[in-house]
Parts: C-alpha cells; sequence; structure tokens
C-alpha cells in the first residue's frame, strides 16, 4: 500500500499548521464522518471540550446525512437527530490531541489554533466470513476508516 495523502492543500501554510492523521481505525465510516462534521471550524479547546461531553453522554452529535430512523435528542441546535457514537468520538479526541500536540511542538499559540480543515476516507476492507450450514459461508467484513484533521493558528 502507498503513502495516504492529505485530502487537501488549500491555504496550507507550513509555519501556521500543524497536521495528524490516523490510519485504518476501526470505527463506522459514517458515525466518523458525522463526528468530524460537528468539530469542524471550532477552536481546539472548544472541540476538545464538546467531544468530552460527548462521551459522557451530556451532548449529542447531530446526524446531518445519516439520519434515517435516527431518534431526537435533547439540547441539539437547530437539529433534531443525534446520537453518542462513542468509539468513533473517543478515536477523533485522540486524534485532535495529538495534532495540538504536534502545534505545541511547532510553536504555535495553542490558545488560537482553529480546526481548519477535519476529513474520513475510507481505508482497507478487512475480509471475513462467518461459516454457515451445508457448507456455505457469509462475509462477515470490518471497514476501517482514515481520519485527518489540519489545525491553523
Amino acid at each position: 500500500m502507498g503513502r495516504v495523502k492529505y485530502s487537501t492543500e488549500k491555504e496550507i501554510d507550513p509555519e501556521t499548521t500543524a497536521k495528524a492523521m490516523a490510519y485504518e481505525l476501526h470505527i463506522s465510516p459514517k458515525h466518523a464522518l458525522e463526528v468530524c462534521r460537528a468539530i469542524k471550524g471550532k477552536k481546539v479547546e472548544v472541540a476538545e471540550s464538546y467531544l468530552e461531553d460527548v462521551l459522557d453522554m451530556k451532548v449529542a452529535v447531530p446526524f446531518k446525512r445519516y439520519k434515517k430512523k435516527v431518534a431526537h435528542r435533547r439540547g441539539l441546535k437547530k437539529w433534531y437527530a443525534g446520537r453518542y457514537p462513542m468509539k468513533a468520538t473517543g478515536e477523533i479526541l485522540k486524534l485532535l490531541r495529538n495534532a495540538k500536540g504536534n502545534a505545541e511542538y511547532k510553536g504555535l499559540d495553542l490558545d488560537a489554533l482553529r480546526v481548519l480543515h477535519v476529513a474520513t476516507k475510507e481505508g482497507r476492507t478487512i475480509r471475513g466470513i462467518i461459516p454457515r450450514a451445508f457448507g456455505r459461508a457469509t462475509p462477515k467484513n470490518t471497514e476501517t476508516v482514515t481520519v485527518e484533521i489540519i489545525l491553523r493558528e
């Protein structure tokens, strides 16, 4: 497998940005997309506290694209459907802290950091099977997700 590249190079100044990417996470692609959409554009401290609140089930993540048969949640602003995607939120929080550490290493001002870009990509599919009766088998595949994040001062 070749190197996975960042999906954007718009307005990326290496002096004022910090990047991080997590490869082939075993999380739901749909949940990852909704969590990434929820933190895009926020300040890093606000995004970090938001993700911690989601893990504590205090705040729901609004599901805007994958919302069929998703229940209403209290406290959502201007939206009705939401969930608490724990696994995806935990992995994206780790990635956000990693990017924040990269920014600190570069000497950027941590109070002025914002999430400039965050995106999810499809990773490898890990093939698996479930044996069935009469010598048959049913596929049981595991989807993986690659998440990238860019912070700007």
